[in-house]
């Protein structure tokens, strides 16, 4: 009988469709699957339904010798090693689309946290310090009328670029290739080189993928670019942002602030972002809600059931060009 292993903890709806290709053999636990418990089951599976944390790489591939297809529960795939799998004939699918708004709030949330200081009020009333109501207390940053740059114009970046609009902001974008004309003109939105977009924009939100082209992309030389008064926001993959260089720059000043959802290195995070107020920071919480997270996993479970009837997948993930 045709059998999937699921290596990660996933929602129960998406366990349910892939009871419809085979027998199904899922890690229900929170914590990472150990590796030999992990090379056990793959070991005879015919496919696989992986997480973030689950690295697709040489040895994940030399232990499933029978592997279809790895359908990871994500939009980003950076885990897997996608030329290896192309190489030994296993289909690559990921989650795109079904998470671009859950994703989208949080960074609206995370530009009003950082601009109203939200994250050091809140910290204030724990504190249990006393303070008292002033016209000069604790001052944020008004939006409306003010420039979001968007480094990466995806389906998640266009969701952002929506709610931005409706607060009042304008909005510029960065992209190898322009958006729709469509798109850019409900969004009335530019498309601006890097260089100018970091100069020019009061946010910058980072919703690119994560490649060997993005590693690091917001380094202490783009960040020197940027405003004095402008704050980052990274809701995309922890490693474009080198998070040394960002410690520096909001400890001298050199902008304003910034919020982070993921981290480069995560789960830890820099220790010279800890202790700053104007470092916002939360745990990778992009698509965490109970509708998103459960169409993710039918989304990923509903591509193990194309490939494994033969079909195509309904959301595959190409091998890198040059592979």
């Amino acid at each position: 009988m045709t059998r999937i292993a699921v290596l990660g903890r996933i929602p129960a709806s998406g366990l349910e469709v892939l009871r419809q290709a085979g027998d199904v053999w899922a890690w229900d636990h929170d914590e990472h699957i150990p590796d030999d418990v992990r090379d056990e089951q793959l070991a005879t599976a015919d496919a696989s339904v992986t997480l973030l944390t689950n690295k697709v790489d040489g040895a994940f591939l030399d232990a499933a010798p029978n592997l279809r297809v790895v359908a990871n529960v994500a939009v980003g795939f950076n885990n897997v090693d996608v030329a290896a799998c192309e190489r030994r004939g296993v289909v690559v699918t990921n989650t795109p689309g079904v998470l671009a708004d859950a994703t989208a709030d949080l960074a609206m949330a995370l530009i009003l946290m950082l601009t109203r200081r939200l994250g050091e009020g809140e910290r204030l009333i724990r504190s249990g310090e006393p303070w008292a109501w002033g016209m000069f207390m604790m001052l944020g940053t008004g939006i409306q009328g003010r420039q979001l740059g968007i480094i990466g114009m995806g389906g998640i970046g266009e969701a952002l670029a929506a709610r931005a609009k409706a607060f009042g902001m304008e909005v510029v974008y960065h992209n190898r290739r322009p958006v729709a004309p469509e798109v850019a003109a409900h969004l009335d939105a530019e498309r601006l080189e890097l260089d100018v977009l970091l100069a020019t924009s009061d946010v910058v939100s980072v919703n690119c993928p994560y490649n060997a082209d993005t590693h690091h992309l917001i380094d202490a030389v783009a960040l020197a670019r940027m405003k004095s008064s402008a704050f980052l926001v990274n809701t995309a993959r922890g490693p474009i942002v080198n998070e040394a260089a960002l410690a520096d720059a909001l400890r001298s000043g050199l902008i304003a602030g910034a919020a982070l959802d993921v981290f480069e290195n995560e789960p830890q995070v820099h220790p010279g972002l800890l202790d700053l107020d104007n470092a916002v920071l939360v745990p990778h919480l992009g698509s965490a809600t109970v509708e998103t997270r459960g169409a993710m996993a039918e989304l990923a479970a509903r591509n193990v059931v194309e490939v494994l009837a033969g079909r195509p997948p309904l959301t595959p993930v190409a091998p890198p060009v040059n592979a």
